[in-house]
């Protein structure tokens, strides 16, 4: 599930996603929705007619048992403050 908590995040929400269900096993599934403008940072991939009939990404996860809420927490991260070329040895 962090995989694809991370995923989620990478890909289609453009923000950290923490995974909170505390299960560490693999699962295979597919997850279906219709996308919308607040997800792939704006650019919609192209929607098939027959996905209109998909619910959106809230109500899909759902259906697998899962919730996505916006919430704060503590994430790390990496901050880069200078960047030098490297001295000719």
């Amino acid at each position: 599930m962090a995989q694809f908590a991370a995923m989620m995040g990478r890909a289609v929400l453009n923000r950290v996603v923490v995974d909170k269900t505390g299960l560490s096993g693999r699962y295979d599934f597919d997850l279906e929705w219709t996308p919308d403008d607040t997800q792939f940072d704006g650019a919609l991939p192209p929607i098939a007619l027959g996905n209109i009939q998909k619910p959106d990404l809230f109500a899909a996860l759902q259906q697998l048992g899962l919730k996505l809420e916006s919430t704060r927490a503590e994430v790390d991260m990496v901050v880069i403050d200078s960047v030098e070329r490297p001295t000719p040895n």
